[in-house]
C-alpha cells in the first residue's frame, strides 16, 4: 500500500467514524494505518536531519548530531 493510498484510507475511516461510528476492525485498521504514517514521517524527517549540516558563524561546518 502506498502513502497515498495509507492517508487516502485513514481519511475515509475518519469520516466514516464521524458520520456513522467504526467497527471494532474498522479501528484496529484505522489504528494500524495511523502508525504506519507516523513512522513513515519519523523516517522521512531522520532522513533529512541526518544529511543536513549546520555553518557556524566561525566558517566551520559540521553534521547534524544524533540526540538520545
Amino acid at each position: 500500500m502506498t502513502m497515498d493510498e495509507i492517508i487516502k484510507r485513514i481519511n475515509e475511516l475518519y469520516h466514516k467514524s464521524q458520520a456513522e461510528g467504526l467497527t471494532e476492525e474498522e479501528k484496529e485498521e484505522q489504528k494500524e494505518l495511523r502508525q504506519k504514517y507516523i513512522e513513515s514521517v519519523r523516517g522521512n524527517l531522520r532522513g533529512q536531519l541526518e544529511n543536513m549540516t549546520i555553518q557556524r558563524p566561525d566558517g566551520t561546518v559540521e553534521k547534524v548530531k544524533k540526540v538520545k
